[in-house]
């Protein structure tokens, strides 16, 4: 089974990106399902209703989340209404949505999907490493194959989390700063695991934003609109093949593919 697992997308020029080259994707690679995370999707800030049916109608199977789940009021409602969208398991006790699904493939198996978030540099929100055992128990009762998207900031525990979960779970990608590492690898226990997918949008630009008002930003301390770049879109992740019956990962390979005309 190949999982294509795909880095934060970025406002609008991300969404076209994700909308012309998954879907050639799909069928070059044979692709089983597709895992996007999405949190940045609206104007590089949260995610829509509609966006997320944009999103779905590309074939993206499951989109998770992060520190900007809540940004649009609009989203409340739909997450609460739809699986396939996911906020970090690791909020606290009755936040609306889920951290975890399941979703079916286009083989017809069945995959489980985890979304937690760092707490080094971020919110303090629950302990991930804690919170997330329960979950791959419960799900390790209907599947065999498991991803985990870990949006943090800090490499340091990206990596504890994809050793702490190695020969539990499938996979573990990273999320959230934008810009893909070259560390992918196949862990010792057979779980795929790299530190951050990267970024599905501009990158002339500045993490997604225009590179003049981040200077500025950065230069004089004053606030600053943060627009979005337009050029040299790009779709950044990796491509993860699985065995379907076991979980255990057999390959990671990176994705950089350019948005052309």
């Amino acid at each position: 089974m190949n999982i294509l697992c795909i880095g934060d997308i970025v406002g609008e020029p991300g969404r076209a990106a994700v909308k012309k080259i998954v879907p050639q994707l799909i069928k070059a690679k044979e692709l089983g399902c597709v895992i996007a995370n999405g949190e940045n999707a609206a104007g590089g800030s949260g995610l829509t209703p509609s966006i997320c049916d944009e999103l779905f109608g590309a074939g993206v199977d499951c989109i998770t989340s992060g520190d900007h789940i809540w940004k649009k009021r609009e989203i409340v409602d739909y997450i609460q209404a739809t699986p396939g969208l996911l906020r970090p398991l690791n909020y606290p006790r009755g936040v609306p949505g889920s951290g975890a699904t399941v979703i079916t493939t286009r083989s017809g198996d069945k995959i489980g999907v985890i979304n937690l978030m760092g707490r080094v540099f971020m919110e303090p929100i629950e302990n991930p490493f804690t919170t997330v055992l329960t979950a791959v128990e419960s799900l390790r009762t209907n599947v065999a194959v498991i991803v985990v998207d870990m949006h943090a900031e800090a490499t340091s525990e990206k990596i504890a989390l994809g050793y702490y979960l190695d020969g539990k779970v499938s996979a573990v990608v990273g999320t959230h700063t934008h810009v893909q590492t070259a560390d992918e690898k196949i862990l010792a226990h057979h779980t795929a695991y790299i530190t951050d997918l990267g970024m599905t949008g501009p990158f002339e630009g500045i993490i997604g934003r225009k590179k003049e008002q981040i200077l500025a930003r950065f230069i004089t301390q004053m606030p600053t609109r943060f627009e979005m770049a337009e050029d040299n879109v790009r779709l950044n992740g990796a491509i993860i093949t699985v065995d379907p019956k076991t979980g255990s990962a057999e390959r990671i390979e990176r994705v950089d593919i350019a948005l052309t005309p």
